[in-house]
């Protein structure tokens, strides 16, 4: 790591070991510091979402959005800002060295990382499918809810 204007090498490092901490303590919110969340919106083309918690609400309380920001670090995903779709972050000669840190730090996660969070992503489609269901039941009982044809009854079995 070189030292930039705005960076020192050793801040540099620092931000890439909060980044592993972050990735390997899947993505704890104790773990999102805010030298790392600096980097981000100040290197990384990221938005700052008013603040370093509305950027974590933003990024990793859904897993949807939280796979959205990782394809920002995903070779395979071409590591084009997913907010201004470009990847000037990545080849910016000050901060090549720790953003391409960043990407490759990613890398042996990615395998494991994506199915969790494509079955958390089910799990809370499940979950509000089954809260909109219990509603929908609860209206039944006032008189308000249709009966279901059988399809939709097949889809209730499932569910439940």
């Amino acid at each position: 790591m070189k030292s930039t204007k705005f960076m020192s090498a050793a801040e540099k490092e620092k931000t890439l070991k909060d980044w592993q901490r972050f990735i390997e303590t899947d993505f704890d919110k104790a773990r999102f510091t805010k030298q790392l969340y600096n980097h981000l919106i100040q290197h990384c083309s990221f938005i700052a979402h008013y603040n370093q918690q509305g950027f974590y609400g933003t990024y990793f309380e859904d897993p949807e959005d939280t796979m959205k920001f990782l394809r920002q670090f995903d070779k395979d995903h071409g590591c084009k800002s997913i907010e201004y779709g470009m990847n000037y972050w990545i080849n910016n000669e000050d901060y090549r060295d720790v953003n391409t840190a960043m990407v490759e730090a990613f890398e042996p996660y990615k395998a494991e990382i994506y199915p969790r969070l494509r079955q958390r992503a089910r799990d809370n489609k499940l979950a509000q499918i089954k809260t909109l269901m219990k509603e929908a039941e609860e209206l039944d009982l006032l008189g308000y809810y249709n009966n279901l044809d059988d399809s939709n009854a097949a889809f209730i079995n499932y569910i439940s």
